[in-house]
């Protein structure tokens, strides 16, 4: 098989945090977007970030956590309630290690 073969546009993957405490708390399953692959830019910049940098790794990720039409959700001054946003993170962080 060619590479080329593989190579397309970043699709949207859709997101569940279902997560019984932020169940609870929200009342219900909440989803967000990610795209199915990324630029070597991205790529790169998640690989070298440590845990230890916590501001990084939301600057980060900040940007990948998508709307339904692509675009992302804290923006504009509109930020996550720290819960959900560490929920979030982690379920970014999944998608991406499989």
């Amino acid at each position: 098989m060619k590479l080329s073969e593989l190579a397309a546009k970043p699709q949207l993957t859709k997101i569940i945090i279902n997560d019984l405490e932020i169940v609870e708390k929200y009342g219900e399953e909440l989803e967000f977007y990610v795209h199915d692959r990324f630029d070597m830019e991205t790529f790169t910049k998640m690989a070298s970030v440590e845990s230890k940098e916590p501001g990084k790794l939301y600057e980060i990720v900040k940007d990948l956590i998508l709307d339904e039409n692509g675009m992302p959700v804290m923006r504009d001054e509109m930020v996550l309630p720290m819960d959900l946003m560490m929920a979030a993170v982690v379920k970014v962080t999944d998608s991406l290690g499989k």
